[in-house]
């Protein structure tokens, strides 16, 4: 089953007649995800080139979402439109359907920006936001499943242990280490770096724990904020299910900006150190290194009785 999105989900692709949204779109339709169509305003009425299919291309999110029936969107548009496409898909997936999950893969989007389309999105039951500057979310399943971003779909497999992320390019490690012990996914979420995003880690959490199909959970952190410190106290109060974790940056200089616009260490806070403190005392196995992950897993499931 997995966490918010079906491995069957109707997908919209915001942004479709871009390069980038054509792209990253006939990757996810070659994975064998369901995308129904795209929306370009001043557009509408052409169809877009998938290879594998070929889609309608709609100019507003209402008409698309009327027409297709969609349980999802994800935005390819420049940083200065994603705003007002991220509020435009909620509004019209609460209009159309009052639920919805929208992934927001644009980076450099202005903070104040986010501000104002996070507040929007919190306002509506049913409708979530994932990213931005994401990688997505993806739900396998034997023949494919729900690629909803910009995830190599070759790596993953259905699975039973769930991944959540700040970092791209650590969630595909963290996906090839539960691989290396012969282990699938749930779900996997790439949450984004960014100091203003629409779900974070206790989201998650809080989700793989509800959900059957998930064992066990993968969470990558990295060094800025205290989201992770967050994490790790809701863990200790809530979750049941191991629950494994690396945070990247051990070695980086305080003041130092590392890769994501939230991933900057102030003041003595948000230091690699201090959230494994936290997360080790909230009994979370932490890895040293990202290569560590898989057998640290393996570990946990096994004195959980799930191996």
């Amino acid at each position: 089953m997995g966490i918010w999105i079906e491995e069957d989900a109707k997908i919209l692709v915001q942004g479709i007649t871009g390069k980038q949204g054509t792209f990253h779109a006939t990757k996810s339709a070659e994975f064998g995800a369901n995308v129904v169509g795209g929306v370009t305003p001043g557009k509408g009425g052409q169809t877009a080139d998938l290879g594998v299919i070929q889609v309608p291309v709609w100019n507003t999110m209402t008409e698309a979402i009327s027409e297709t029936d969609a349980d999802a969107s994800v935005i390819y548009v420049p940083p200065r439109f994603a705003s007002a496409a991220i509020i435009e898909a909620a509004d019209a997936f609460k209009s159309v359907k009052g639920t919805g999950v929208i992934v927001c893969i644009t980076e450099g989007i202005p903070t104040l920006d986010m501000v104002k389309a996070t507040a929007h999105v919190r306002g509506i039951e049913g409708v979530r936001l994932i990213g931005p500057n994401c990688p997505g979310i993806i739900t396998p399943s034997e023949t494919g499943g729900a690629k909803i971003g910009i995830m190599p779909g070759s790596i993953h497999a259905k699975g039973r242990i769930g991944v959540v992320s700040k970092s791209g390019t650590l969630t595909y490690e963290a996906v090839a280490q539960t691989m290396s012990i012969d282990e699938g996914q749930s779900t996997c979420v790439g949450i984004g770096g960014d100091p203003v995003n629409g779900t974070g880690f206790i989201d998650c959490l809080s989700a793989f724990e509800a959900d059957e199909q998930t064992v066990a959970v993968v969470m990558i952190g990295e060094i800025g904020g205290t989201a992770e410190e967050e994490a790790a106290a809701w863990v200790a109060e809530n979750m049941s299910k191991p629950v494994v974790g690396f945070v990247a940056g051990m070695t980086a200089p305080p003041g130092k900006r590392m890769g994501h616009a939230g991933a900057i260490i102030s003041g003595g806070k948000g230091t690699a150190s201090e959230k494994v403190a936290a997360m080790e005392a909230a009994g979370i196995r932490c890895a040293n290194d990202p290569s560590e992950i898989g057998a640290v897993l393996l570990k946990s499931l096994q004195d959980a009785g799930l191996r």
